[in-house]
């Protein structure tokens, strides 16, 4: 039995060098990007690359594991032929994969996904484009690689295939059974709160590096199961009138010409921009929730630009992050983040700033690897992730890690140590107001309440600090959640209440304090605080400048498969599944607030799905 359970073992273990090789090569073969690369470089890409090698290893064992647990009632010969068909087939269609992946990266800029399938429906065309020397070369690349890997189990795995007889065979079903309950360790990805994906093993401001640790039948096997043809998904209108209604959201309201308003002293500032986690508007007296909860966010409205009547563009954080850093509208059906090759193309401001000459570093108490956020922040722009790895174990005592107080301290001892001459933005996530709000601190009864009450302890005692520092007189702090939450707990997932958010920008770089009640999204964050700095905001086509009185403004959300448009006039919110409005408010007669809302999700699905 004992040699069953090392054949087993034996097999996971002999895929990781198969897949280990792929590195180098893949990084030879794309050698013009590799420059300024170095031999370390090379040895951390197979390092980080190890955790989605272990993953597909996981996978590729599964059948051996349930054939040798077959095997321990049925011993003999038969073992050994349906594992040697096994291993041919699996280095062909893992030859396969690679071979097909370090050709197409050259042209596509991302590892190998489901985009390839779309192509074979058209076949005689997609060869039509490709090179008779790639073919060629990718061919033995093909041949070449697929022996080495058949030899390899050949001669290492099967060549000891267990055939005697096993004895004690209840005890050596149980055995491979508790073997098999560990392998799903790294199928799953480990032992956190996020499962394996494509983010897991990016390390790096240099893309390139990144990508070369990503395993590409990973790749391909995660875009398989997510695979969704966006473009074909809500088309309420025929094109032109998709066009007209859309465009609409953008004419001007005024003929006048549009006065810029200078909420600033300098364009130049350093930017703290903070993602408040579920803080919604109802808990925070500033914006017209409830009193008592936030003293520090309300005594820092008084010295700031505060904005009342913001909303929040969806219900998850993975998606409130794209909506705020990159101005692009949450999907009611999907996130964008979860699809690397799509999210990093969109605009971002740490990407714009960073062509001004700004340092983007981002701050999260939590696993970094959760819906792939290290790859998203990596690919928007950002040079160094701070995480919860970084922290030590006995001070990631929540649930999601370390809590606010923990990594506040960490972000003031930082700011203190930031160049005087280095222009930066840092981006900080906080933690401990998410479910299931268990923080160090005991001050409202009700525990979602007392979380935010926590996190605000912990920002007052923060600011406070920093504006001893130097860096206070050129700082530009931006408050705003990365969602609502469902409180008063009564309020509906659909409901307005449920998305109202605060936004408050306060520092040494602010020129006065100011109230702002035009109605907003996140999506116009980027707009707005781009425009304050002088700098381009053309690519972020979804947002709009909050102080801009010439143009329309509205604010949609998106829920499970639906989403509201709040505009002047009224709130309308429409179930998608249901194909039913759910909600009706409107001040004066009729509008058509369902018509722009279900024409601004089709075109942002059609802008997924050209990506």
């Amino acid at each position: 039995m004992k040699q069953r359970l090392g054949y087993i073992v034996a097999i996971f273990l002999a895929w990781l060098p198969v897949f280990a090789i792929q590195k180098p090569v893949f990084m030879l073969y794309n050698h013009g990007m590799a420059e300024g690369v170095t031999f370390v470089d090379w040895l951390l890409v197979i390092w980080h690359g190890l955790k989605l090698d272990c993953t597909i290893s996981g996978y590729l064992t599964a059948f051996p594991l349930l054939c040798v647990l077959l095997s321990v009632w049925l011993h003999g010969p038969w073992l050994k032929k349906v594992l040697t068909g096994y291993f041919a087939v699996m280095a062909a269609l893992v030859a396969l994969i690679f071979a097909a992946d370090v050709a197409l990266y050259a042209y596509w800029g991302f590892r190998l996904d489901s985009t390839p399938l779309f192509y074979l429906k058209t076949p005689k065309d997609a060869m039509a484009s490709v090179p008779l020397w790639t073919m060629v070369t990718q061919a033995l690349m093909f041949a070449v690689y697929a022996y080495a890997i058949y030899w390899l189990f050949k001669r290492f795995i099967l060549s000891w295939t267990p055939e005697k007889m096993v004895r004690q065979r209840l005890i050596g079903t149980l055995s491979v059974l508790i073997l098999g309950g560990l392998l799903f360790i790294p199928i799953r990805g480990g032992v956190t709160t996020s499962t394996a994906n494509v983010g897991m093993v990016y390390f790096s401001d240099n893309q390139f590096l990144n990508h070369s640790a990503i395993n590409p039948c990973f790749s391909l096997l995660a875009s398989l199961a997510k695979e969704q043809d966006f473009a074909s998904q809500f088309d309420f209108f025929p094109e032109e009138e998709r066009q007209a209604i859309y465009s609409s959201l953008f004419l001007p309201v005024d003929t006048a010409e549009y006065k810029r308003i200078e909420l600033l002293n300098t364009q130049r500032p350093n930017i703290l921009l903070i993602l408040l986690e579920s803080f919604s508007a109802n808990a925070v007296e500033a914006v017209g929730g409830e009193a008592g909860v936030t003293p520090n966010l309300n005594r820092l409205s008084r010295e700031g630009v505060l904005f009342t009547n913001v909303y929040a563009n969806s219900f998850r954080t993975d998606r409130g992050l794209v909506s705020i850093l990159n101005g692009y509208p949450a999907q009611p059906t999907t996130s964008i983040m979860k699809y690397p090759a799509k999210s990093q193309t969109l605009p971002s401001i740490a990407r714009v700033l960073g062509e001004a000459g700004y340092r983007s570093d981002m701050l999260y108490g939590g696993d970094i690897n959760f819906t792939n956020m290290q790859s998203y922040f990596f690919s928007s722009g950002y040079s160094a992730i701070t995480a919860d790895r970084d922290f030590p174990l006995s001070s990631r005592l929540s649930k999601w890690g370390a809590n606010d107080d923990i990594t506040l301290r960490w972000l003031y001892e930082s700011i203190k140590e930031r160049p005087a001459n280095q222009l930066w933005m840092n981006t900080f996530l906080t933690l401990s107001s998410h479910e299931p709000f268990a923080v160090p601190y005991a001050r409202l009864e009700d525990p979602y309440l007392n979380s935010v009450a926590f996190t605000d302890s912990c920002l007052g005692d923060f600011i406070d600090k920093v504006k001893l520092l130097p860096v206070w007189d050129n700082l530009l702090v931006v408050f705003i959640s990365d969602h609502g939450f469902r409180y008063p707990h009564n309020v509906q997932e659909h409901d307005p209440l449920r998305y109202h958010i605060p936004m408050l920008w306060v520092g040494g770089a602010v020129k006065e304090p100011m109230v702002v009640e035009t109605l907003a999204s996140q999506i116009d964050l980027s707009a707005t605080l781009l425009n304050q700095l002088g700098l381009s905001s053309d690519d972020f086509v979804f947002s709009r400048d909050i102080l801009d009185s010439t143009l329309p403004h509205y604010a949609f959300y998106t829920f499970h498969n639906g989403f509201g448009f709040i505009d002047e006039n009224g709130k309308t919110v429409f179930d998608n599944e249901g194909d039913r409005v759910m909600l009706e408010e409107s001040v004066g007669g009729s509008d058509s607030r369902l018509q722009k809302g279900k024409a601004l999700l089709q075109t942002l699905y059609d802008d997924m799905g050209s990506r």
